[in-house]
């Protein structure tokens, strides 16, 4: 950890010493790179307003994530606001790239935040980021009037000041409040205790199941060879190519093989197939319930 800390320092320092650009330095600089793809240009845009984003990184801190990794997601940010800004537009390059670095932290904080995905809509970024926020001003407000909230109220007052739904403040408190655990971490303080991925439900198929899906299927594999077995040479051969290869063959080039048209092809390949059937159907409703 001291080595972030020492690293983040380090960072901080030097982007406190980079220069100070005025607008009409930093509008050549973005047409240099929008025009002609100048790096040089770029990398002074960027080292400039490094600084800007040090400082939005550091807004995060308190969500846990390393601060070296959090600087490295806004310049992430800062780089592709460099890449979409538009200098005809009028508007300075900082205040552009504010949303852009935003929006990179973030995100990273959201991936790391938790396993399990906290979030992805805007509505569940908003409560992510402003939920704790807003709750500790209502029970601030309650308390100062001598009031208290029960959580169904302060979830639903979250919902109205946030302007999302409530199931989402529900769902994103409940997520929150809780944290990772390990699966095979133990159910109990007993050193031989079973742990929580023991618990999980097997939906493998049962023993059963797989002996009687093995009996079905050589079954099946049996009654289509015997099948297989009323048809001719020619028709089995049109069989074997049109539907047994991982590539089945076309029509046309079977026919060239054969020397027999497209469509006559085509019609013995009809035909054996109703063979089939009738072999297959004979055998009673059994192979009916296999097929479907």
């Amino acid at each position: 950890m001291s080595l972030d800390i020492q690293d983040s320092r380090t960072l901080s320092r030097k982007a406190m010493k980079a220069e100070m650009l005025d607008a009409e330095t930093e509008a050549q600089l973005a047409y240099a790179w929008r025009d002609h793809r100048d790096e040089e240009a770029l990398h002074r845009l960027i080292t400039a307003y490094m600084r800007l984003a040090i400082s939005m990184a550091s807004k995060f801190r308190r969500y846990g994530a390393p601060m070296n990794d959090l600087i490295q997601e806004a310049g992430l940010g800062l780089m592709k606001a460099a890449d979409k800004f538009d200098p005809d537009r009028g508007v300075r390059f900082s205040t552009y790239a504010v949303w852009w670095i935003k929006a990179s932290v973030q995100d990273y904080v959201m991936r790391n935040w938790s396993m399990v995905r906290t979030g992805s809509t805007s509505s569940q970024k908003s409560l992510f980021f402003n939920m704790r926020r807003v709750q500790a001003r209502l029970e601030r407000d309650a308390m100062a009037q001598g009031g208290e909230l029960d959580g169904f109220q302060l979830r639903e007052m979250i919902a109205q000041e946030v302007g999302v739904p409530l199931r989402d403040v529900e769902m994103m408190a409940g997520r929150l409040a809780g944290s990772d655990y390990s699966l095979n971490a133990t159910q109990s303080a007993e050193d031989e205790g079973r742990e929580w991925i023991d618990a999980l439900e097997d939906d493998s198929p049962h023993a059963e199941e797989l002996v009687q899906a093995d009996h079905d299927l050589a079954a099946l594999r049996g009654w289509l060879s015997e099948a297989m077995g009323r048809l001719s040479a020619r028709e089995q051969h049109i069989v074997r190519e049109r539907k047994l290869r991982d590539e089945p063959r076309t029509l046309e080039s079977l026919g060239d093989e054969l020397n027999l048209s497209k469509e006559r092809v085509r019609q013995l390949e009809v035909a054996a197939f109703q063979k089939m059937r009738r072999a297959l159907e004979a055998k009673g409703p059994e192979v009916h319930s296999l097929l479907v």
